[in-house]
Order: C-alpha cells, then sequence, then structure tokens
C-alpha cells in the first residue's frame, strides 16, 4: 500500500517541504534509505545522512532547516520521533492481526483464555490461568497456575510469569537450605508489554503485581511480592529483589538494580547500572550511580574521578612541601 506526502502530512498535521505526491509504501533508517521509504530525523548527529540518502520521504523538526542540496521530500512535524511512532502503529494496525491458540500449544483445561488472543506455538499455559481479550503470548512463553493476566497484554518469547520466588533459609543443622514455600500468584493488568526471557516470580503469600501500562524489556527479573505501579518502564536487564514497591511512571535504564524490600517514589528515574539500597521518598528525582545519588552531582563526580591520579599526585607534593616548611620552622624557632 503506497501513501503520497499529501496524505501523510494530513494525517501528521504536518507541513511538505517538496513534492506532496512523493509516495512510499516502506520505512527505513535514514542512513539506508532506498527509493520508496520514509525515514526520520530527529538528531543532529544523523544530518548529513539527509543529504545522501535515497528514501523518498523524510520527517524532520519544524525548526529544521537543510544546509545542503537533498533529494528527499520533506515533512516537517513538532516532533519526528513521535511522528514516527504515531506512524508505524497505523501501519501496525493495518497488518492482519494474528488470533487463536496453536495445536503445538499447551493450555491446561481449565485456563480461561479471553476473546481474540494469540497463543503461539510451545507455549505453555498451566491450570487455573486467566487471559484477557486480545491477549499475545508468543513461543516458548511459559505462564504458572494460578496467575493472571490481563487484556491487551503482549508476552514476547521465553518470558516466565510465576515462577517461585527465591526463598531459602538455612536449616536447623546448618547443612543446607529450606525452601521456603511459594503459594502466591502474579497478577499483570491490562496493557502490558513483557520482554523476551523476562522473569516474574509469584509472592510467596499474596501476589506479585505488575500495573496496568507497564513496559518491561528483555531480561527483566521481578522477584516474588513486588509491586510495580503503572506506566513504569524499565530496560534490560534490570533486577528487582523481593517485597519491593515501584511508583508510577518509573523509568529504569539498562542493568538497574533495587535491593528487597525498599519503596520507590512515583516518576523516579534511575540511570543504567545504578544501585538503589533503600527507599527513595521524594518522587520525580533523577539517579545515577550506586548507591544512587542526585543524577547532577553523579555527573560532577564522575567528572573529578578522572582528574583524581593528578590531584592525588599534587597532594602528596603539598604534604611533602608543608612537611619541610614544619622542618625549617622549627629549626628557625630551635
Amino acid at each position: 500500500m503506497e501513501f503520497s506526502a499529501q496524505m501523510i502530512a494530513g494525517f501528521l498535521e504536518g507541513t511538505i517541504v517538496g513534492d506532496p505526491e512523493a509516495k512510499v509504501c516502506d520505512f527505513a533508517k535514514i542512513e539506508e534509505g532506498r527509493q520508496g521509504c520514509l525515514s526520520f530525523l530527529y538528531n543532529d548527529k544523523y544530518e548529513e545522512h539527509l543529504y545522501t540518502t535515497e528514501s523518498t520521504i523524510v520527517l524532520v523538526s519544524d525548526k529544521f532547516e537543510p544546509k545542503k542540496p537533498h533529494q528527499a521530500t520533506l515533512i516537517k512535524v513538532a516532533d519526528p520521533r513521535l511522528a514516527v511512532a504515531k506512524l508505524l502503529n497505523l501501519y501496525e494496525s493495518m497488518k492482519p492481526r494474528r488470533t487463536g491458540i496453536s495445536p503445538l500449544a499447551f493450555v491446561d483445561p481449565t485456563a480461561k483464555i479471553g476473546k481474540d488472543c494469540y497463543i503461539a506455538p510451545f507455549v505453555s499455559i498451566a491450570e487455573n490461568v486467566e487471559i484477557g481479550d486480545n491477549t499475545t503470548v508468543y513461543s516458548n512463553a511459559v505462564i504458572y497456575h494460578d496467575c493472571k493476566v490481563g487484556s491487551r497484554c503482549i508476552l514476547h518469547a521465553g518470558c516466565v510469569i510465576g515462577a517461585d520466588g527465591f526463598g531459602f533459609q538455612p536449616n536447623a543443622d546448618k547443612t543446607g537450605y529450606d525452601k521456603i514455600p511459594q503459594i502466591g500468584n502474579v497478577i499483570i493488568e491490562d496493557d502490558v508489554e513483557i520482554g523476551a526471557n523476562t522473569c516474574i516470580d509469584r509472592a510467596m503469600m499474596g501476589s506479585t503485581i505488575i500495573h496496568q501500562d507497564v513496559k518491561l524489556d528483555n531480561l527483566v527479573q521481578i522477584g516474588h511480592n513486588n509491586e510495580i505501579g503503572a506506566h513504569t518502564v524499565m530496560s534490560s536487564q534490570v533486577g528487582i529483589a523481593g517485597t519491593t514497591k515501584i511508583g508510577q511512571w518509573c523509568m529504569f535504564g539498562g542493568q538497574v538494580g533495587v535491593a528487597g524490600q525498599c519503596t520507590i517514589a512515583d516518576q523516579t528515574m534511575v540511570g543504567a547500572q545504578s544501585g538503589i539500597p533503600n527507599d527513595i521518598k521524594k518522587p520525580g528525582q533523577m539517579l545515577m550511580g550506586s548507591p544512587t545519588i542526585d543524577g547532577r552531582l553523579w555527573r560532577k563526580a564522575q567528572a573529578v574521578i578522572k582528574q583524581l591520579p593528578d590531584m592525588y599526585q599534587e597532594f602528596n607534593r603539598m604534604k611533602k612541601e608543608i612537611a619541610e616548611l614544619k622542618q625549617q620552622l622549627s629549626q628557625a624557632q630551635s
């Protein structure tokens, strides 16, 4: 299906610079552009590609002014990234949506599957699981017994919902560990997306809860009895220890670690590879480092760390000079 620049600009409420009849039928990154493709430019470091790309149409900021000649028709919009996301959603919505349960999937007879769901090959859904309408579960995902998944969720390949939480205690004779039974479940609310090979542990008692519209990347670990607030997003390899409560609209970069039994305030943003050892009570903070501190302070500290070897040499030189001055003063007084 082809779309003209005029049609696209009308949909995005953008302004055309070039041929309004230019047509596209596919998407491409600007540095890999081809005839008939639409690309977008949102970062200045990619601007040079605009002047060499073969893409037919390029979305740019409404503040952008090209510095060199180019072949592409431009559509100026307020935010090129949001605009291309809007187009991709439209493009995706036009594709036929897969529904039904693959004959290669296992669904326990006691499980309840909502309307218009897609259960891919080699999915395993255990007893008493409930899944809402229009949810997609991709191959090799596993949903353990008694867990609940809402409507319009996406569970990517290999994710595991409801495995036992990590509960052990040393046994009485100190020869090993006794397992603490994990008798709770996992509740995933509507519009949640779970990345490939992400694990969400069942609660020891009660429920591990993933609230509405949470987005978890691949290889994320959510411990038992955690509660993840609505609209929170986590990048790959985030790990949340058990009995921790994360607020709404939080954003965690890759490899963030959170200690157990913490409470994290709403709208907390945490930079990649940071460690949170205790509660974050003030909402809306940007934190970095391990243990986490204010992001601006962390950046200043990192700048100082680079100077530490020179500062250490200077410190030793000053110590030596002070010692010499003290010795000279002592000799003069005597």
